[in-house]
């Protein structure tokens, strides 16, 4: 009986959760795409396009 639950042990310790399983693949897929939608949402917002254009014609300016 000994020797059962050593065996055991040693194989429990040996295939430990090492990595994800299907559904906490499925739930970062999820949140990776929303945060995707979110951050294209700011990108792509006039305030930040004023931004990014103010900068670049700034840089122009400095280099012409």
């Amino acid at each position: 009986m000994q020797r059962t639950s050593e065996v055991l042990r040693r194989r429990s310790r040996s295939t430990g959760d090492a990595g994800m399983s299907t559904a906490e693949y499925a739930v970062g897929t999820v949140a990776a795409a929303a945060f995707a939608g979110i951050l294209f949402k700011i990108v792509t917002s006039s305030e930040v396009k004023d931004l990014l254009l103010g900068i670049i014609r700034d840089a122009l300016q400095l280099a012409g």
